[in-house]
């Protein structure tokens, strides 16, 4: 099928697609690093990176190679064997992580139901109960467990939802204590909330949960499937607190684009599960573990922990110089930022696309830039212009 233009593509996805996204007007067809192309042509400088995936941009061509050989030699033998590719990147991520057991999922709400499952063994085997306790303002998935974790709206009309689920306050370790009784198993956290704004946690914060967990034998679950794989300037935003959770569940940048998560633990809580506990069908396959590997070796071989500090301060500062009236402030870390206005956003990142930028609007009023990590400078430059330009026309037109 070769439709003319982007129109003709939307009004197929209209008639066949079920309804839940609200598409921006575009079709994409091809991309380069941090620029992609619609099927007319246009050019954008991708600031979303499909939402925090693509760390090393589109088309890398390590990834690509590392697809092609792959698919040239096996796709798909389920988990009842093992593929070379699968047994490198378990040692791979377990040496980067410092835990000690690696699961591969197929997304990261998978991660994240598959990480309590094993903190309810886990809790279970030492006679505590199974909630779990999640943050205000927190984002773990869209599966019924997941939004479980998460905000009331995103349950509404998926009742009944799934018990054992409680939430407290994001950066109040107070109110965290107070719900911690013999019911609790585990307590997860974001480092940074992506979809609730880009909200840092507290280093006191982190600590502290650890420091309880220790104390009332919880398991302690850090959820970095947006903010891992280097997007802050780090492999995992935890390296920044220098704290050690019992389970971290990782998806988005993992794969370079193709879908693969992982749910990594260490050895007190895995020890907790027996054979037939846990499984997937495709969940680490060939195919998605060799995309991993070419992905990890081009952030390292590319340097790109550096990059993410550097373009990141540097994008904080020229953000910062912009002196935009409507800017509240400024959050992250790297190359995952949010910038907070006094108004809505989701009219800015619409005026932004017509401008040639991809961007996107998270928690009502907040912007996101989660560009690529080898996004170039020039390319920045672009994004920026596309936002200078954006705020000056929707003050104009409205």
């Amino acid at each position: 099928m070769t439709l003319k233009n982007n129109q003709a593509y939307h009004d197929v996805d209209q008639k066949y697609y079920l309804q839940t996204f609200r598409r921006y007007p575009i079709v994409l067809e091809k991309g380069d690093g941090a620029t992609v192309w619609d099927v007319e042509g246009n050019r954008y400088v991708d600031a979303l990176a499909g939402i925090a995936v693509n760390n090393v941009g589109h088309n890398h061509p390590n990834v690509v190679n590392a697809i092609r050989e792959q698919a040239g030699k096996l796709i798909h033998i389920s988990n009842f064997y093992l593929s070379r590719p699968q047994a490198e990147l378990s040692q791979k991520l377990v040496e980067m992580s410092g835990l000690d057991r690696v699961f591969f999922s197929n997304s990261g709400a998978e991660s994240v139901e598959g990480a309590i499952k094993i903190a309810r063994k886990y809790a279970h085997s030492k006679g505590h109960g199974g909630t779990v306790i999640s943050m205000s303002g927190s984002f773990h998935g869209r599966t019924l467990a997941t939004i479980a974790t998460g905000k009331k709206a995103t349950q509404e009309g998926f009742e009944p939802i799934p018990q054992g689920f409680t939430q407290a306050t994001f950066n109040d370790i107070e109110s965290v204590k107070k719900l911690v009784n013999n019911e609790t198993a585990a307590i997860i956290v974001e480092p940074i909330q992506g979809e609730g704004g880009i909200n840092v946690a507290e280093k006191q914060f982190i600590t502290d949960l650890r420091a309880l967990c220790d104390e009332k034998d919880l398991v302690l679950i850090f959820d970095e499937i947006q903010c891992g794989m280097g997007r802050t300037g780090r492999w995992f935003t935890k390296d920044y607190f220098g704290v050690q959770p019992d389970i971290m569940t990782l998806a988005k940048g993992l794969g370079g684009g193709v879908p693969v998560g992982a749910i990594l633990s260490n050895e007190k809580v895995s020890q907790a599960l027996n054979y037939g506990d846990h499984g997937t069908t495709f969940g680490g396959n060939p195919l998605a573990c060799a995309a991993a590997l070419a992905t990890i070796q081009t952030i390292e071989e590319e340097n790109l922990l550096k990059a993410a500090v550097e373009k990141g301060k540097w994008l904080n500062d020229k953000l910062s110089e912009l002196n935009e009236p409507s800017i509240k402030q400024i959050k992250g870390k790297g190359l995952m930022v949010g910038v907070e206005f006094d108004f809505e956003t989701k009219p800015l990142v619409a005026e932004m696309l017509k401008n040639g930028v991809l961007a996107n609007a998270t928690a009502g009023n907040i912007l996101r830039l989660v560009p690529p990590l080898n996004i170039t400078y020039p390319e920045l430059e672009e994004v920026l212009r596309g936002l200078k330009i954006s705020l000056q026309n929707l003050r104009e037109h409205g």
